[in-house]
């Protein structure tokens, strides 16, 4: 029924569920004569209706049918003298003079139900009509036929007045001689009000007449068309009423009627006959690869017959996105299928159709040769997208000189097109699946548990709760006619859920995304500078190396800048000569990219030695002012060798004491953080402020971020240090139960060849290890705020996210080196943010996106869209995460 009520856009097809009707369709309870129908009827004109109910629906149908049988009541009258009215156009002449005369049939079918009611005689006068043939007539030459609408089973409107049972039949043999099919002469130069109003009940053919105008034409006295004795038109009907004598076809305007004095053809818009739109059906080969619940909503949607040869052709006004339309709301009947609910969307890949893009054919023999359109794609892919799937399609493009085909969603398509139109390509094809854009970004972020098993759960999650979604809504439409049934109806089973790819096919994935941005991503590493160099190494990492490379590797190498960037990361079996290549190549960017040479490097070894330049001077021996000092952190870490246990009470207090020995704070820099902090005191009005209550409130991120340290010297240092191991190797260094925390010998062995280092701890004179990055206004004075470059501690912060980058325990060679490249990117792009002020809050870490937008910014807009934006160098090809497999 529900199907029916669509094709043929009659709600009185669908059917009434609610009270004693149900089952039956709303037009036969509405036509229904008995008193509990009628009953209901009259209810449901003045009952209230809660919305996109049943009964709301069968509301507005029986005020439309109400409202429809009034208007023609009215309208009847009016049209008497215009079109003939049952009861002047049906009946004989004489019965128009004398009175109502019953037909034979009538009065035989009175006599035979005297005792019916009007209602029971009305039912059996509706019987299906089977109308006479009409007439043949010709029309003009370029005249389309008009439509001619189907015979109507209901003979009369319920919405007269019923007075006795011989009118009632005599109405009803009235309009069931009008059901044969009538021939209405219109001339178009009548003026618009002398329009007739045409029955929808009758099937009409219209015949117009363009060549005369109404003034020229004489009345047409023809004999009426042979029609049955009972049902034939008077004599005395008007001329303009009469149906006109067949015209032949090649009937032509008279010759004295210029053309320019023909008056434009006027039909009724419910006279014109629909355009014939065929049917279009799917290709072939997209049959065989879509799902049953794809295949309906994209033949309706994306295609369209041609009208001549009947192939599918795709619609003229295309788009990217397809979305399937979604279930109703409201069911007034059972789901016939599931497929509604279960339908995913389409991408439509055709930027030489959609843009007019130009695209030539890769070869080198044909010469750039353009490629011209070869139709839809046979192939179909399946993406897989953060909660669910969509189908992707794309076009065929054909060299017409080497006769090569190309889908455009290959690379060979997608690398000519410029990154505005590339961009909106969302998905990378592998052989079986496709995985989407976004799904990549979330495998980008190298943090802890961030491991592609880890994305694997996620997206099952994601997928499955999308999916039970999907089965709730269908269920739900199902269950009210489960519920109202004596016998429950037989639905169809929810479609299962599509596999998900497993852990693994998302590795390869996300190597094959690296590999795509491999040039893009090295550009940016080997584009990052410094002016104070760290370098360090760890061990942490090379344990993940698995498969052919497992072993080869024993550390990992990281040189850094003041900012905390990694300008180069080196995996090596050794330390020592095994980083002269890495040297050379960290030289030779500086070089060509004429940047100035670092001034400052700092390292945890080979920091000085006895016999001229030490290990580090040799290795970046182009740099001749690069100044060598060994980290404070690492020297530090030598002197703490020496405590008998990390576990003693005094250990903390001894290296607190240590620092103190070697730095020493700003004074004026002091004084302004405790005038700061004694006027938040006095805000608070908390009375007398002591020396002891403001230092109280200093914290040591507080002295971090406003203060600045100096080393104290080479001799000051060495005294400090001497004294404050003398104090700790004695009786004050033992705690309650007399357990020292040095050990005496070892920490008097490692003083001796540690003391020579403590000029390599001090800082240059004639460079700045401090940058001022804002200023921070408390308790009314007004503070700057700094950052440090001393030491290689951001390279050390460094190495505990560096074993991040590599997900799970164990990577391939190649996987690790992918793995590490996008996390040095990210890494780096996240230290300049912090570094730069006013830090954006696009967080974007493609670099040709950036470039893209900032040149179209310039050009359209005239600024740029970045100001702290700056253009990555071209690709230096030094080597970034070089293994090294040689030994010293």
């Amino acid at each position: 029924m529900q199907a029916k009520a669509q094709e043929t856009g009659d709600q009185g097809y669908l059917m009434v569920d609610f009270g004693e009707f149900q089952g039956r369709s709303m037009k036969e309870v509405y036509e229904d004569q008995s008193k509990e129908a009628q009953a209901l009827i009259k209810y449901l004109v003045k009952a209230d209706a809660r919305p996109n109910t049943n009964m709301a629906v069968f509301k507005a149908y029986v005020l439309k049918r109400r409202t429809s049988a009034e208007g023609t009541r009215e309208h009847q009258p009016a049209s008497t003298s215009a079109l003939p009215s049952p009861s002047s156009s049906a009946l004989p002449p004489a019965a128009t003079q004398t009175g109502v005369r019953k037909p034979a049939t009538v009065k035989a079918l009175l006599g035979r139900g005297k005792n019916l009611t009007p209602s029971q005689i009305a039912k059996m006068l509706t019987s299906p009509v089977k109308p006479s043939p009409a007439p043949q007539c010709t029309l003009p030459p370029g005249r389309p036929l008009p439509a001619q609408p189907p015979a109507q089973r209901q003979l009369f409107l319920t919405g007269f007045a019923e007075e006795d049972d011989e009118e009632l039949a005599a109405a009803a043999s009235q309009c069931e001689t009008q059901q044969t099919t009538a021939i209405v002469h219109v001339d178009v130069h009548q003026p618009p009000a002398r329009h007739l109003p045409v029955n929808p009940a009758l099937a009409t053919i219209v015949h117009v007449d363009v060549h005369q105008p109404p003034a020229r034409q004489p009345p047409v006295h023809q004999p009426p068309v042979h029609q049955p004795p009972a049902r034939q038109p008077p004599a005395h009907q008007p001329p303009a009423l009469q149906p006109p004598v067949h015209q032949p076809p090649a009937r032509q305007p008279p010759a004295h009627q210029p053309p320019a004095l023909q008056p434009p053809v006027h039909q009724p818009p419910a006279l014109q006959p629909p355009a014939h739109q065929p049917p279009a059906e799917l290709p072939s080969h997209w049959k065989d690869q879509l799902p049953p619940s794809q295949q309906e909503w994209i033949r309706h949607t994306l295609f369209k017959a041609n009208p001549r040869t009947g192939k599918p052709e795709l619609v003229p006004q295309l788009k990217l996105w397809w979305h399937p339309p979604q279930p109703p709301l409201i069911h007034t009947q059972p789901p016939a299928s599931p497929n509604l609910f279960f339908t995913r969307p389409l991408f439509l890949w055709m930027p030489h159709k959609m843009w007019l893009y130009p695209v030539v054919c890769v070869r080198p023999a044909c010469g750039k040769h353009r490629l011209t359109a070869a139709g839809v794609y046979r192939t179909v892919r399946r993406v897989l997208d953060v909660d669910g799937w969509y189908d992707l399609a794309t076009e065929y493009l054909e060299c017409k000189r080497c006769s090569k085909k190309y889908p455009a969603w290959s690379e060979d398509i997608l690398g000519q097109l410029d990154l505005g139109h590339r961009s909106q390509f969302p998905a990378l094809l592998t052989y079986r699946y496709s995985c989407d854009n976004r799904v990549l970004r979330m495998m980008r972020e190298r943090t802890m548990g961030n491991s592609v098993a880890q994305l694997y759960k996620k997206l099952q999650e994601q997928h499955s709760e999308a999916w039970m979604q999907r089965v709730l809504q269908y269920l739900t439409a199902c269950e009210p006619f489960a519920r109202i049934c004596v016998v429950r109806p037989v639905f169809a089973e929810p479609p299962p859920m599509p596999a998900l790819p497993k852990p693994k096919w998302l590795l390869a994935v996300y190597a094959r995304d690296v590999l795509g941005r491999l040039d893009e991503v090295k550009a940016k590493i080997t584009s990052t500078f410094g002016s104070v160099l760290k370098m360090d190494s760890t061990k942490k990492i090379t344990k993940k190396l698995a498969g052919a490379a497992a072993g080869t590797a024993a550390w990992c190498t990281n040189v850094g800048n003041e900012h905390g960037q990694v300008l180069v990361a080196v995996l090596t079996a050794s330390e020592g000569h095994a980083l002269d290549l890495m040297a050379d190549g960290l030289m030779r960017r500086y070089r060509e990219a004429g940047e100035a040479p670092p001034q400052l490097m700092y390292v945890d070894r080979d920091c000085c030695s006895p016999y001229g330049p030490c290990r580090v001077n040799a290795m970046f021996a182009e740099w001749d002012g690069l100044q060598v000092r060994l980290d404070i952190w690492h020297f530090m870490r030598r002197i703490a060798a020496g405590v008998t246990t990390e576990a003693h009470p005094l250990y903390g207090t001894f290296l607190a004491r240590l620092s103190t020995c070697i730095f020493e704070w700003d004074a004026d820099d002091v004084a302004a953080l405790r005038r700061a902090k004694e006027g938040e005191l006095a805000a608070k009005r908390i009375g007398h402020i002591s020396e002891e209550a403001v230092k109280s409130r200093i914290s040591r991120r507080e002295l971090a971020l406003h203060c600045r340290r100096r080393t104290r010297g080479v001799a000051e240092t060495t005294r400090l240090i001497a004294a404050l191991i003398s104090v700790f190797d004695s009786e004050r260094g033992k705690d309650t139960l007399g357990v020292p925390l040095l050990d005496h010998e070892r920490i008097q062995q490692i003083w001796k060849e540690q003391e020579k280092h403590v000029s390599c701890i001090q800082d240059p004179e004639d460079f700045s290890l401090y940058t001022k990055t804002g200023t921070l206004k408390k308790g009314g004075v007004e503070l700057s705020c700094y950052r440090c470059a001393r030491g290689s501690t951001s390279l050390e912060s460094f190495h505990l996210h560096l074993n991040r980058f590599i997900p799970g325990t164990s990577a391939s060679d190649a996987h690790f080196q992918a793995y590490l490249l996008e996390g040095l990117m990210r890494w780096n792009d996240d230290r300049m943010e912090d570094a730069l002020q006013g830090a954006s809050s696009i967080r974007c870490f493609g670099s040709a996106l950036k470039e893209a937008v900032d040149q179209l910014s310039q050009t359209v807009l005239g600024r740029s869209w970045d100001d702290r934006y700056r253009t990555p160098g071209a690709y230096t090809g030094k080597k970034l995460a070089l293994i090294q497999h040689q030994k010293e």
